[in-house]
């Protein structure tokens, strides 16, 4: 018997260690890394998205069976717009970007005496806000070792090829270098795209010594000058960016993805920045959406993330698209465009997906986390605005009409959705902390009071029900099915139905690997594959909310898992099976309120104060989050555990703790004024 369970205990770590083989790992809370055995290599591909205010590049990669790279670059020039074809759909023009996908192709050859140079198999992979491959020793003794970044201020894309002789012996090598460059025609001119490196024409590598050089992707508008900052320059400005990030709004927990996940998503949600006519302005990319804003990615998801973090460059991007919203509010409650893209467009339909909800509820988050009076007074006036219209929307029962929802008519959403009326109940609520925080009229603070309410009942009323047996909320009148959004009432503190709310998001609409799916028993089987990473970022955030902190960690953990270390790696995504899972950027900002408004609990107020309501997991002691930049301050917040309570600090480097609280009460928020 003792035999027997030898072989097995044998047996299991065996199958347990080759399931671990060649996967990604934490290197450090900035750094994954993906592993390849030189003499079993293992199939991989994936893709990733890189951005500075001037260009974009998805870098896809894979590895064969005998451990061989290739890659491809796809990259934008976000600013520059080429003609459509003649034969192309009218609205092709909003997605209108000079692009190219560069192959292997472009790099130097590189020739030991006559003999081309090839470099060994791949021996790891690393993602650091950069992409890095290195490869094992190639049959003469040379490392390669490549990275991928953008420039953070040019028309520009680089990769770094470093060598390193690991012999005894003096290598020499012959460089064939490449240039290419082409022509395309826009509205603005001529643009030109260049290929070149700048290797060297003869290479000498005495032993143990290395040598750097890089392959540069760029693009010209007319008689524009190409980009003149040399590889090292760009290396810099790439690395000071990362640094910058890296030293604010920092997640302290036991686990070290949830960590490392949240680092990488302040570096996804923050690059994607571009220069437009309206500014500097945040953007989706994931291959299809640049120099655009929307009302649900920038107004709703990301902008109000910003202040938190503290990127002055992300507080720019936010007043920009806030201002051009801002532009469209009439006296005859007109609906608002839902986004405006290339650079200023208007979308080719006006369709009502409830952005006046999306554009309040974000704005006033944003407005109250800056601490910023003058940027709250500007704002004040969008805001107002997007209320009354939704006021003026509401149907005979007292919810919102829209058209459709952020979904824009993917499935199905009727005359009146969940998600609209969510959304304006939440942002009538910060709108009354921001009449209090303006000095508003009294009254003002009472219309919202009194709206909030009644909308309050009125969601009750209309769209609770029992779905699929549970008592939760149908999406829209005569729906039959659970849908992912039914986690916003949570979000916007509307907790009547929450227990079968729960569980209807994370057993009924749990999927895995996708997370909360849309709507799993649709009648249209396709219906049923698709996720939307937001949904599931929407739906933890609500459920920690809630209270319901053991299983929302579970399944934040096993996501998280996933996202930055299973085989679609280091972000979170959009949707599947549409746009292939890309690393759509404002959804990385999602990702980090899941921390700062769920497992921490922090609500503005004011424009300088908040409450907290942590949700500290069994299984910890301790969380933190430091160097919180709202409200224009520097803080840290600490929650310990001290027997069956919670011991809560706020601490500042000026005056060291200026908070301490014990909670008995869980649910009973912490209430902070500076």
């Amino acid at each position: 018997m003792k035999k027997t369970l030898s072989i097995f205990v044998f047996l299991f770590f065996a199958v347990f260690l080759t399931a671990q083989e060649n996967q990604w790992k934490i290197i450090s809370k900035n750094e994954i890394q993906r592993e390849f055995s030189e003499t079993d290599p293992k199939r991989y591909s994936d893709n990733i998205e890189m951005a500075g205010k001037r260009v974009a590049g998805i870098v896809s990669y894979t590895i064969d069976s005998l451990g061989n790279l290739s890659v491809e670059r796809e990259v934008f020039f976000p600013q520059l717009h080429p003609f459509i074809k003649e034969n192309d759909p009218d609205w092709f023009v909003y997605r209108s970007y000079l692009k190219n996908t560069h192959t292997d192709a472009i790099l130097p050859q590189l020739f030991l005496g006559e003999k081309q140079f090839a470099p060994g198999t791949l021996k790891n992979i690393s993602i650091d806000g950069m992409l890095h491959f290195e490869h094992y020793p190639s049959k003469s003794g040379i490392i390669l070792e490549r990275s991928f970044l953008p420039s953070m201020s040019e028309r520009l894309f680089l990769e770094r090829l470093r060598l390193t002789n690991t012999t005894d012996e003096t290598v020499r090598l012959v460089s064939a270098n490449t240039y290419s460059e082409y022509e395309d025609f826009g509205a603005d001119g001529t643009f030109k795209t260049i290929v070149t490196s700048n290797a060297p024409e003869t290479i000498t590598l005495e032993p143990r010594e290395s040598i750097s050089f890089s392959v540069e992707i760029m693009a010209v508008l007319n008689d524009e000058k190409p980009p003149s900052k040399t590889m090292e320059e760009v290396l810099a400005e790439r690395q000071a960016f990362l640094q910058q990030l890296s030293g604010s709004l920092q997640l302290e927990t036991p686990n070290p993805v949830l960590n490392t996940l949240f680092e990488f998503s302040k570096t996804r949600a923050s690059e994607s920045i571009f220069e437009s006519k309206l500014g500097l302005i945040h953007s989706p990319g994931g291959g299809r959406y640049y120099v655009g804003i929307w009302a649900n990615d920038q107004a709703e998801y990301v902008s109000p993330f910003f202040p938190y973090l503290g990127y002055e460059i992300g507080h720019a991007s936010a007043m920009n698209m806030y201002r051009a919203f801002a532009q469209k509010i009439n006296p005859e409650y007109t609906k608002l465009p839902y986004a405006f893209e290339v650079e200023g467009l208007p979308p080719p339909s006006p369709l009502d997906r409830g952005d006046a909800a999306m554009i309040a509820y974000g704005a006033s988050q944003y407005a109250l986390a800056t601490g910023d009076k003058k940027i709250a007074e500007e704002l004040w006036s969008l805001i107002s605005w997007c209320l009354e219209y939704c006021n003026r929307q509401l149907n005979s029962e007292g919810v919102v009409l829209s058209e459709s929802d952020e979904m824009e008519g993917r499935i199905e959403t009727g005359k009146a959705n969940l998600s609209t009326s969510s959304l304006y109940y939440g942002a009538l609520n910060y709108a009354m902390d921001l009449t209090n925080a303006l000095g508003k009229s009294r009254s003002v603070f009472k219309q919202y009071r009194k709206q909030a309410k009644n909308l309050e009942k009125a969601i009750e009323n209309y769209f609770g029900a029992t779905i699929e047996g549970l008592e939760t909320y149908r999406y829209y009148d005569g729906h039959k099915t659970l849908r992912h959004w039914i986690c916003l009432p949570l979000v916007v503190g509307i907790d009547d139905r929450k227990d079968d709310t729960i569980t209807a998001l994370f057993d009924r609409l749990w999927s895995g690997k996708g997370g909360v799916h849309v709507e799993k028993n649709n009648p249209n089987k396709s219906v049923s594959e698709i996720f939307w990473d937001r949904g599931t970022l929407y739906a933890l955030r609500g459920t920690f909310i809630a209270g319901a902190t053991e299983i929302s960690l579970d399944k934040l953990e096993s996501f998280s898992q996933e996202r930055l270390l299973g085989n679609r790696v280091p972000y979170v995504v959009e949707a599947y099976p549409e746009g292939g899972m890309a690393h759509l950027s404002a959804e990385s900002g999602l990702y980090c309120r899941v921390f700062i408004e769920g497992l921490f609990g922090m609500n503005p107020t004011g424009l300088n104060s908040f409450t907290l309501k942590p949700r500290l997991p069994k299984g910890w002691d301790k969380m933190a989050l430091r160097n919180i930049k709202a409200f224009g301050k520097d803080f840290d917040i600490e929650v310990n555990r001290k027997d069956d309570k919670m011991l809560v600090k706020i601490l500042n480097s000026a005056n060291g703790i200026i908070l301490l609280q014990q909670i008995t009460n869980l649910d009973k928020p912490v209430f902070y004024h500076f």
